[in-house]
């Protein structure tokens, strides 16, 4: 009985962990939602966010990166430098902004567009190859175009409201105000799929980089984080003239960046590694959608969400095409192991060895019909006075 509880826990440990992402990734939103409504620039949100996620990581590479590592080459530094601008600066502020023009779930189920974003990167780079002919291939396709519709349905049709069980909505409203908030809609729906293609983008571009920090993955984040933070210093001395932006106290907005870049940008690095390491990418991208009905939830108690029709139609259609992409996925990974355990047994036969010649005497019919295997020379006998290597 014991072992098997243990053999239970020791499994659902993965489950738990990404559960607990979930949940963490659902609260950044809804935190972070709250801090941009009272005013908080997203530009200096996205400054502080990485400065607490640099000095959060910072540890984890002294603890466990700090021998070997890689040159900072010319070539290095540019990959550093395009996925600094990708992730920190474009996607980050280009996500704020649709958030703040949104809401926390149609954000979240705009997310859920990133596997088939980066499915399409990949084949524009030529790093996936199309075979049509195959199931997984038609499902990552068929995944991608529904994930697509589903984006479009979104942006496209607000639709009518759709009233929660447990929330009551005023429906006084006028139409100068409604054909506003069309407008942001619109506009901040377009933000987040910029900043979907652009974390696509770092995700295509990251491949790369891992071949130089294989095994310093917290000092690529690291350094990422770093220069994704002077960047965004720049972009925010561009953006914001005022120096009252920069004011923040013991408030909402110290809460919104350090949450943001300790739990999302550093916790959540870490497990999900240790998931995936354990697990798979497949698995880990799969909880995915739990995170969208969190923030629905507690969107619509803390912060009285609307939820309109064209926003639920298209995460469904979202949330399928994802899980079509993510079993075609499934599928290649399967494929490509059971080939490496192919090719890993396939170990070479040892082959028959022709006799020495021997002159004519009575064994020559024996050892013409023999067959000699070649095998490994036997090691030294130990000497007595020799002691033996543990």
């Amino acid at each position: 009985m014991g072992k098997l509880s243990f053999s239970f826990l020791e499994n659902s440990k993965p489950y738990f962990a990404m559960i607990s992402l979930q949940f963490g990734y659902a609260g950044m939103n809804i935190i972070s939602k709250v801090s941009l409504s009272r005013g908080m620039s997203h530009y200096v949100l996205v400054v502080y966010r990485h400065a607490f996620a640099t000095a959060s990581i910072v540890p984890f590479v002294l603890f466990f990166e700090r021998r070997g590592q890689p040159r900072i080459t010319l070539k290095v530094f540019i990959q550093i430098f395009v996925l600094a601008l990708l992730g920190p600066v474009i996607d980050q502020n280009f996500y704020y902004a649709g958030l703040k023009y949104t809401s926390p779930t149609f954000s979240c189920a705009m997310s859920n567009m990133l596997p088939a974003m980066t499915f399409v990167m990949a084949v524009i780079f030529r790093m996936e190859n199309l075979e049509m002919k195959k199931l997984r291939c038609q499902a990552k396709v068929l995944g991608t175009l529904v994930t697509v519709g589903g984006a479009m349905v979104m942006t496209l049709y607000k639709g009518p409201l759709v009233q929660m069980p447990w929330s009551k909505h005023s429906h006084h409203s006028n139409q100068a105000s409604d054909d506003k908030a069309n407008k942001d809609w619109f506009k901040g729906s377009m933000f987040l799929i910029i900043a979907t293609l652009a974390w696509a983008s770092l995700f295509v571009l990251q491949n790369q980089a891992l071949k130089t920090y294989k095994n310093h993955q917290f000092t690529l984040t690291t350094l990422v984080c770093f220069v994704g933070t002077l960047q965004a210093i720049a972009v925010a001395l561009v953006a914001e003239h005022k120096a009252v932006v920069w004011r923040i106290g013991w408030d909402m907005n110290l809460l919104a960046a350090a949450y943001a870049g300790i739990v999302t940008s550093s916790i959540s690095y870490y497990v999900q590694g240790l998931v995936m390491k354990k697990r798979g990418p497949v698995f880990a991208t799969a909880f995915s959608p739990l995170m969208m009905i969190i923030v629905a939830i507690m969107g619509s108690f803390i912060l009285a969400e609307k939820i309109f029709l064209g926003g639920l139609i298209g995460s469904i259609f979202i949330v399928f095409g994802l899980y079509s992409v993510l079993w075609g996925k499934h599928r290649e990974n399967l494929e490509i192991k059971v080939a490496a355990a192919a090719a890993s047994s396939d170990e070479e036969i040892p082959q028959p060895i022709k006799p020495p010649s021997q002159p004519n005497n009575n064994n020559n019919n024996i050892a013409n019909n023999s067959i000699f295997i070649s095998m490994p020379a036997p090691e030294n006998p130990i000497k007595p006075n020799q002691i033996p290597r543990e």
